[in-house]
């Protein structure tokens, strides 16, 4: 048996910087609704042509390689969450394979949306610690703002989400004190429409189906949100899946020297941050600058964190995730 580390960190965000003014000249809003609701200042948005889910997570992963200090050749497996394959099928996962020009190694996709990255991960560390790899490229990427509603009728979503990407490599790790110590996975599947974009679905209203209706007034393929009902269920389930991960490993909440958790709102973050009486230095947040990137919050926020210098050799890393499905997750790592 053994642990894995992430030997490894990067992230990529589009150069385009779109601002709660930019939007307010397009959507009925303004910078103090957006903020005071969402915390949120600005987000990045693709510009068609130049950036896809895969290509963003393609540039994340190269720097994460490079710094993990292994070769391309030696990645073993590739795991991929994203809500925003640039296909339908296939997933990214294959394409990362294709682009990095690794060797023909398995490639999965992950659709857990906003705690995609933490079952990615999850995932990732079951098969390091069986033995059956060693080393993983895992990633977390979306392009949201070309699936938003950006008119007046989407601004309580549209205007919450950004594009970008993270990736991480782990590694065996011998040493059963370092790396993940344990990953903990949940979902609460009645209340999945409570969080979703309904079409195009095989299940629903698929593409024949939108072409034949055209209908204007068609809202299925846009992001759908019952805010106030995703928030409640959000603060709850986060604190939960934080103390199951902390009780799991005999530890406290003092003995936590970083959460990330995943950048949904502001305001949860905050919330949760008090609840567990956790300083400024105790947290990283930067959904004020990407807004919510759905599965690659956690990836570039942890990469920022450690950038900056906020996580060092033997912290306690707590990472924690909500979102569409219900899903939601936790993982305790040892730095």
């Amino acid at each position: 048996m053994y642990h894995s580390k992430i030997a490894g960190l990067g992230y990529y965000v589009p150069e385009n910087v779109v601002t709660n003014d930019d939007l307010s000249k397009i959507i009925d809003t303004n910078d103090e609704w957006i903020q005071e609701r969402t915390g949120i200042q600005e987000r990045r948005h693709i510009i068609k042509g130049e950036d896809t889910t895969t290509s963003m997570g393609v540039k994340a992963a190269k720097i994460a390689i490079e710094r993990s200090g292994i070769a391309k050749e030696d990645i073993d497996f590739i795991v991929f969450a994203t809500l925003s394959p640039d296909y339908y099928f296939p997933g990214p996962g294959v394409l990362v394979q294709r682009d990095l020009g690794l060797r023909t190694v398995g490639a999965l996709d992950v659709r857990n949306q906003c705690s995609g990255f933490i079952y990615a991960l999850s995932v990732a560390d079951q098969y390091i610690k069986t033995g059956m790899y060693k080393n993983i490229l895992v990633i977390g990427s979306e392009v949201h703002s070309t699936g938003l509603d950006m008119t007046s009728r989407g601004r309580g979503v549209s205007v919450i989400f950004g594009d970008g990407a993270g990736a991480a490599v782990l590694s065996r790790e011998e040493d059963l004190t370092k790396g993940i110590l344990s990953t903990h996975l949940h979902s609460e599947g009645q209340h999945a429409e409570e969080l979703i974009v309904k079409a195009p679905g095989m299940g629903g209203r698929w593409v024949t189906d939108i072409l034949a209706d055209n209908d204007p007034n068609d809202e299925s393929y846009f992001p759908y949100m019952n805010g106030q009902f995703v928030f409640k269920n959000a603060v709850v389930r986060f604190s939960e899946v934080i103390n199951e991960g902390l009780q799991a490993n005999n530890l406290q909440v003092s003995d936590i020297n970083m959460l990330i958790p995943h950048q949904a709102n502001l305001r949860i973050s905050q919330f949760i941050q008090k609840k567990f009486s956790l300083t400024d230095d105790q947290v990283y947040n930067n959904i004020q600058k990407y807004g919510n990137t759905t599965a690659a919050s956690i990836p570039i926020a942890l990469t920022e964190a450690w950038e900056k210098g906020k996580i060092k050799s033997g912290d306690t890393v707590v990472l924690a995730a909500f979102g569409s499905g219900f899903t939601w997750g936790s993982a305790i790592i040892k730095w």
